[in-house]
């Protein structure tokens, strides 16, 4: 070994006369394998979660209709609310206090509310699904009956008190119950009063005065008991009654039906109350059938009017697709129905057929039949929603008692544009032809013999059939809102795939109207429903 070399021998194998050697492969000796550890718990509650989710979601069914509610519209709903629950307050029943102080024996009876007096209040939004109304510092005006017996001196009278410092913390927990519906789940309360105030008179008005710390106590304790209780089954008996007037599944006319089950529970959040509706529309004769829903979903993002509508291509799709399956999309005129001008010329346009035929045909009333051959669909941009119909033309003539004789059968496609409108609870749709084409679908030279016709067809769609198509359209079909309640002043805004409406809300008639109108039977005594008891009422 020379100095500042290293020199290492390698050991080589021949491989073969000729060739060089090649580098032995070193032997490697396999280390036991060492097993995976399982995962551990956390990981499978993750991996669980996730398939979960992912299960969800691929599941989860598209709404086809949104409604937001926001907090624009608690004004009004406050309002509204607040003569409802004077009302509802003046149902307190008291019972009758009696007691005895030394020789005083007193009774006081028929115990009303017959106002209330607000100095503070309000009606807001709370995530988990709550709507919450608070009252504070607001006074009850009582009437009652008293009888005062000292030895066989006796004094009665009706006479007037105030209940001061009324506190008064309702929520409403909405929920979606089983048939999909959105309903009151329970109703969660405080209510305290702080001081009551009589004003005695008389000649035992000093006899009153010294008893009336007992008076007004047990009346102060009775009063206290008694306002949840009718809290509780104003929400959880009488606005279900209200929202039990909201459709779910119900007819538009004689062959369609519309479904608004609810999808979920509604999300509640410091703003705005959003709903999922279904929003589908099906055949009555095939109650069971439904539509997958691939449309886009409808977004609701503003928050400026009362209420927010959207409605996705797939609500629209669904109904027309609906009144295919039904046979209600065809036309069909006979004889005197066809305009003459149009029977003249379609005539002319088939002469060459027609005077072919035997001379028992050749006078028979002419047939027109138009039918749609796919159901139409609706496109929705923000320039416009156009709706797509291709449909076949048929032309025959039809002699009395004899099979009727084909001359023609032709493809027409058409476009509309469509107009959409609030009236009442009432969505509306308004129809216009704009495209019309009809070609034949046997041959290019048919389909240039065909030209003459496309104006007079057009003519006869405009002015025949389309005020007939408009005229039961316009009669629209109600929104999931309760009865009494309607939508005002509508702004329509098109997006890509669906379309808003924002609206302001307007009670045509009162709560009070409509819920006597739909009241369950046996519910005329608050008592009578599943009121929480009264030591978890008083505050």
């Amino acid at each position: 070994m020379e100095a500042g070399w290293l020199v290492c021998e390698f050991p080589w194998e021949g491989n073969g006369p000729g060739q060089p050697p090649l580098l032995a492969a070193p032997e490697v000796q396999a280390s036991p394998a060492i097993p995976p550890s399982p995962p551990g718990p956390l990981a499978m509650a993750l991996l669980g979660a996730l398939l979960l989710a992912l299960l969800a979601g691929a599941h989860a069914e598209l709404p086809g209709c949104k409604i937001r509610v926001t907090s624009k519209a608690l004004e009004l709903v406050k309002q509204e609310g607040l003569r409802f629950l004077e009302q509802e307050l003046e149902t307190i029943t008291i019972p009758d206090l009696r007691g005895r102080e030394g020789h005083f024996y007193y009774n006081i009876s028929e115990v009303k509310v017959t106002e209330l007096q607000l100095t503070s209040s309000e009606l807001h939004f709370q995530p988990e699904q709550e709507l919450v109304l608070q009252i504070s510092n607001a006074s009850l005006g009582l009437r009652f009956r008293r009888q005062l017996l000292y030895w066989f001196l006796y004094d009665g009278g009706y006479i007037n008190a105030s209940a001061e410092g009324v506190f008064i913390h309702t929520g409403l927990q909405l929920s979606q119950d089983p048939s999909g519906r959105m309903k009151v789940s329970n109703v969660s309360c405080q209510a305290s009063v702080s001081k009551m105030h009589v004003a005695f008179g008389g000649t035992f008005r000093k006899v009153y005065e010294f008893l009336s710390t007992f008076i007004t106590s047990g009346m102060r304790f009775l009063l206290n008991q008694q306002i949840c209780p009718v809290l509780y089954h104003s929400g959880m008996v009488l606005l279900n009654s209200l929202l039990d007037t909201v459709p779910v599944r119900s007819s538009v006319d004689e062959l369609v039906g519309i479904d608004y089950f609810l999808l979920k529970d509604p999300v509640v959040s410091t703003s705005n109350l959003d709903m999922e509706f279904r929003g589908s529309f099906f055949p009555l004769a095939e109650g069971n059938w439904s539509s997958p829903n691939q449309a886009v979903e409808p977004q609701l993002q503003e928050t400026d009017r009362m209420v927010y509508v959207a409605f996705s291509e797939f609500f629209f799709d669904s109904a027309m697709e609906s009144y295919f399956r039904a046979g209600a999309l065809k036309l069909t005129l006979v004889g005197n129905k066809v305009p003459h001008d149009l029977d003249m010329l379609l005539r002319a346009s088939y002469f060459g057929s027609i005077v072919l035929l035997s001379p028992a045909v050749i006078d028979s009333p002419l047939k027109l039949e138009l039918r749609a051959v796919v159901p139409p669909r609706c496109t929705i941009k923000p320039s416009g929603t156009t709706v797509s119909v291709t449909a076949s033309v048929t032309i025959a003539l039809v002699p009395p008692n004899l099979p009727e004789v084909p001359l023609s059968t032709m493809i027409m496609e058409a476009r509309l544009s469509a107009k959409m409108a609030l009236r009442g609870k009432a969505l509306r749709t308004k129809l216009d032809l704009r495209k019309f084409q009809i070609y034949s679908n046997q041959s290019a030279l048919e389909s240039l013999a065909l030209i003459p016709l496309q104006a007079p067809l057009k003519t006869l769609l405009q002015i025949g059939v389309m005020p007939m198509i408009n005229e039961r359209i316009w009669r629209g079909v109600q929104i999931p809102l309760p009865d009494g309640i309607d939508f005002v002043r509508e702004v329509v805004t098109n997006h890509a795939g669906f379309l808003t409406i924002g609206a302001d809300l307007h009670f045509a008639k009162g709560l009070r109207e409509v819920i006597n109108k739909n009241r369950p039977a046996n519910t005329q005594d608050p008592g009578a429903s599943s009121a929480p008891p009264p030591s978890a009422a008083a505050a």
